[in-house]
C-alpha cells in the first residue's frame, strides 16, 4: 500500500495517462467517423472532476503540458498562414479580412450585450468569432482550386483575422486586469507594436542566418524553432499580454524560413500526436458536464453564438463578393471556409475564460460552436468547391500550357542512385526506359560514406563497391541503347550526396528504390528519401518495382484533381506505355454523393486532360471516375489487375488539427504491384488550369 500511494503522488502517472488518452481515444473514434476532438474532449470529461476525477486543471504535470499545447496550438497556426498566397493578393485578402473580422465582432458584440455581458467582455466574445481556422483546406487541395482568387484571399486574410483578434484579446486582459487608464493603454499598444516588429523581423533573420551556418542539421534547427516559440511567450508576458499571443507572432516570424520542409514537418508532428491533444484533453477537465447540458438546454446562448457567427461570416464573404465581382460558387467557398471556429477561438476563449472575463456559459456556448462550425464548414466546402472546376478550355493561369515534350526537358538526364545489387537492375531499365524516349542519357551515382581519414580500409572499401556497383549499371544501360555516365562521390551524407550530384549533372530526374517512410522514427529524425524529396531541384521518381518495367502491361494513374500537377504523372506513363506498348488507366475518385451529370462531367475534363498529354492513337487510355467515399479502396480494387501504379507525393497539411496523413501513405503499405511515387521539387504553388472566359478554374 506504501508503494501504491508513492506511484498514485507521482508526476509520471498523469502523463501516462495522457499517453494512453491520445494514443487510443483518436483511433476509437475515427473508426466511428465522429471528430477525434470529440473524443478527446470526451475522454477530458470523464477522466476530471466531474468524472472519475482521476486528472485535474491544478496538477503540475498538466498545468505544464496543457500550456505547452496551448502554445503549440498558436504556434502551429501562425506556422500554417500561407504568406505566399497572402502577397498574391494582399489588398484583396486585406478588404475581405478586415471585413470577415468586423462584421463578426460587432456581431458577438452585440451578442455579450444582450446576455447582460460588460462592454470588455462583450468585445472579447465578438473578437472570438473574428478569427477563423482553415479545416477544409485539405479538400480545397484535393480538389486542385487552391489557386482560384476567391480561395487564395480567404487563405490570406486568416493572417489578418487571427493577428487582430490576438490583439484584441490582449487589449481585453489587460484592462480586465485594471490597466485601463489612456497612458497604460497606450503604452501597452506601444509595447505591442515594437514587441510584433522585434518578434517577426528579428526571429526571422535569427533563423535565415541560423538554418544557413547549421546546413541540414535538423536537430539543431527543430530545438532553434522550439527556442524561439518559448522566448516569444516569456516575451509576450514580459509586456503584460497572452503568452499565445508570442505563440502565434513566433509562427508567423519562422514561417518562410521553415518553409514546407522537413523540420516543418518535424515541429508540426510533435504538437500534433502529443501536445496539442493534451490541450484539448485538458479543456475537456474544465466541463461541468450537468452545466454544460443546462447551458446547452437553455439553447439560446449557445444558439444565438452559432448564428451570429454563421450570419456574420456570410455577410462578409457577400460584400466581399460583390466588391470583387466573385460567382455565387467562390461566395459560398470564402463563407465556408471562414466558418470554422477552432484553433484562435479557442486559446482565446480559455485564456478569457481564467482571466475571469467569460462565464462557464460563454466556455460551453463556444466549445457547441467549435463542434458545429468545425462539422459544417467542411461539409459546405465539400458541396459547393467542385464547381469552382466546372469548366475548362485547357489553358494555364499565368503562363502558357508547356508543350508536351517540354515536360521533361531537352538535354535530358536521369540520375539513379545505385547501392542495392538486388534492385539495381530494375532501376537502371526503368531510368533506361525514359531517357531513351527523350533522347537523353542516365546517370548511375554511387556514394562512397566519407571517413575522417581518406586512406582508410573501410574507404577504400567503399570505393571498390561503387565501381563494381557503376561498372554494373553501366553494362546494363548499355544493353539498352542508353548513354551512360556513371559517377562516383564521396560524400558524408547519401542523402546530399544524391541531391549535390543532381544538381551539378543538371538533372531532370532522380530515379531511387524504396525505402520505409512512415512509423515514429522516420517522422523524427527522417531518412534518405524524405530528405531527397525535400532538397532536390528536379523530380523524384521513388519506385519499389516488383518486376521488370520491360513487362509492364496495365498502367494506372489515379488523378486527385484537375490541375497541371496531374500532367507529370500522365507523362510519366505515357513513356513507359510506350516502349511496352501498355495500356493506361487514369481513376478519378470523386464524393460519394456526387451526381451521374457531375460524373460525365468529370470524365470529359478528364478525357480534355489526357488527350493534350497522351497519344490515344499510340497508347490505349482508359478514363473511369468512381463515387466512393473510401480513396485508397477504390485504387486498391483498380490496382488488382494492375502492374505499376504512379503515384504523387502529396505533401502533408494539418489546420493545427491531430492527424498527419495521406492517402499515398496507406496506398504504399497496401499496393501488391509495382509502385512509382512522384516526388515534385520544392516550390511555389503551379498554377491551375483555366477557362479562357471566365474566372473559372480547372
Amino acid at each position: 500500500m506504501e508503494h501504491y500511494s508513492e506511484v498514485i503522488k507521482e508526476p509520471i502517472l498523469p502523463f501516462a495517462i495522457l499517453l494512453v488518452v491520445i494514443l487510443t481515444v483518436p483511433i476509437v473514434f475515427r473508426k466511428l467517423r465522429i471528430p477525434e476532438l470529440v473524443g478527446l474532449l470526451a475522454a477530458g470529461i470523464i477522466l476530471g472532476p466531474f468524472g472519475l476525477n482521476v486528472l485535474t486543471n491544478k496538477m503540475p504535470t498538466m498545468e505544464l503540458l496543457s500550456d505547452i499545447g496551448l502554445l503549440y496550438l498558436m504556434f502551429v497556426a501562425g506556422l500554417e498562414v500561407d504568406i505566399q498566397q497572402f502577397k498574391r493578393k494582399k489588398n484583396r485578402s486585406l478588404v475581405f479580412g478586415s471585413l470577415t473580422f468586423i462584421i463578426p465582432l460587432i456581431a458577438g458584440i452585440l451578442v455579450g450585450r444582450l446576455f447582460g455581458f460588460d462592454w470588455n467582455a462583450s468585445i472579447l466574445i465578438g473578437s472570438l468569432l473574428a478569427s477563423h481556422t482553415l479545416l477544409a483546406y485539405p479538400i480545397i487541395s484535393r480538389l486542385g482550386v487552391v489557386g482560384d482568387e476567391s480561395v487564395v484571399v480567404t487563405i490570406g486574410a486568416t493572417i489578418f483575422t487571427d493577428i487582430g483578434a490576438l490583439l484584441v484579446l490582449a487589449v481585453c486582459v489587460a484592462v480586465e486586469a485594471g490597466n485601463f487608464t489612456i497612458v497604460q493603454l497606450m503604452t501597452l499598444l506601444l509595447s505591442l507594436v515594437v514587441y510584433t516588429a522585434l518578434v517577426l523581423f528579428g526571429f526571422d533573420w535569427a533563423g535565415r542566418e541560423f538554418f544557413k551556418r547549421t546546413g541540414d542539421e535538423e536537430g539543431n534547427q527543430f530545438l532553434f524553432v522550439l527556442l524561439v516559440v518559448f522566448l516569444s511567450s516569456l516575451g509576450a508576458q514580459l509586456i503584460g499580454v497572452e503568452k499565445i499571443i508570442g505563440a502565434f507572432l513566433a509562427g508567423l516570424a519562422v514561417n518562410d524560413v521553415v518553409g514546407k520542409g522537413p523540420v516543418e514537418e518535424k515541429v508540426v508532428f510533435v504538437g500534433s500526436v502529443l501536445f496539442i491533444p493534451i490541450f484539448f484533453v485538458d479543456l475537456g477537465l474544465l466541463i461541468d458536464v450537468p452545466a454544460f447540458l443546462k447551458s446547452v438546454a437553455s439553447i439560446w446562448m449557445p444558439l444565438t453564438i452559432v448564428s451570429a457567427l454563421i450570419g456574420s461570416k456570410f455577410l462578409a464573404a457577400w460584400f466581399s463578393a460583390l466588391m470583387f465581382r466573385y460567382n455565387r460558387p467562390q461566395m459560398l467557398t470564402m463563407w465556408s471556409l471562414s466558418l470554422p471556429q477552432v484553433g484562435a477561438t479557442l486559446a482565446a476563449t480559455l485564456v478569457g475564460y481564467r482571466a475571469g472575463l467569460l462565464t462557464e456559459g460563454v466556455l460551453n456556448s463556444v466549445i457547441v460552436l467549435m463542434l458545429v462550425t468545425a462539422t459544417l464548414g467542411p461539409v459546405i466546402t465539400s458541396l459547393v468547391a467542385p464547381a469552382l472546376t466546372h469548366e475548362s478550355h485547357g489553358e494555364f493561369e499565368g503562363e502558357t500550357a508547356p508543350a508536351t515534350g517540354e515536360i521533361f526537358k531537352k538535354n535530358f538526364r536521369v540520375v539513379v542512385p545505385v547501392y542495392n545489387p538486388q534492385t539495381q537492375e530494375f532501376l537502371i531499365k526503368m531510368a533506361a526506359l525514359l531517357a531513351r524516349h527523350e533522347g537523353g542519357k542516365i546517370v548511375p551515382l554511387a556514394i562512397a560514406t566519407a571517413q575522417a581519414h581518406m586512406d582508410t580500409p573501410q574507404m577504400e572499401s567503399a570505393l571498390g563497391r561503387g565501381e563494381l556497383l557503376l561498372e554494373t549499371a553501366q553494362q546494363q544501360g548499355l544493353q539498352l541503347g542508353v548513354e551512360v555516365e556513371p559517377v562516383l562521390r564521396i560524400d558524408y551524407d547519401i542523402d546530399r550526396g544524391i541531391t549535390h550530384a543532381s544538381r551539378e549533372k543538371d538533372a531532370n530526374l532522380i530515379v531511387m528504390g524504396w525505402g520505409k517512410r512512415t512509423g515514429l522514427r522516420a517522422r523524427l529524425f527522417g531518412n534518405v528519401i524524405d530528405s531527397v524529396l525535400w532538397a532536390a531541384h528536379c523530380p523524384v521518381a521513388v519506385t519499389r518495382l516488383l518486376k521488370s518495367p520491360l513487362e509492364f502491361q496495365h498502367i494506372l494513374v489515379p488523378v486527385d484533381n484537375l490541375s497541371y500537377e496531374a500532367v507529370r504523372p500522365l507523362k510519366f506513363a505515357q513513356i513507359l506505355a510506350l516502349e511496352n506498348g501498355a495500356k493506361v488507366t487514369v481513376l478519378n475518385v470523386c464524393e460519394r454523393r456526387t451526381t451521374a451529370t457531375r460524373i460525365a462531367w468529370i470524365e470529359s475534363q478528364l478525357s480534355v486532360l489526357v488527350s493534350k498529354w497522351i497519344d490515344s492513337n499510340k497508347v490505349q487510355v482508359e478514363i473511369k471516375c468512381i463515387a466512393e467515399g473510401d480513396v485508397s479502396k477504390v485504387i486498391l480494387k483498380a490496382a488488382e489487375s494492375a502492374d505499376l501504379v504512379v503515384l504523387r507525393s502529396l505533401p502533408r497539411r494539418s489546420a493545427a488539427g491531430l492527424v498527419i496523413s495521406d492517402v499515398t501513405t496507406e496506398l504504399l503499405e497496401k499496393l501488391r504491384c509495382s509502385v512509382v511515387m512522384l516526388g515534385e521539387p520544392n516550390r511555389p504553388l503551379l498554377p491551375t488550369l483555366k477557362d479562357s472566359s471566365s474566372s473559372k478554374t480547372v
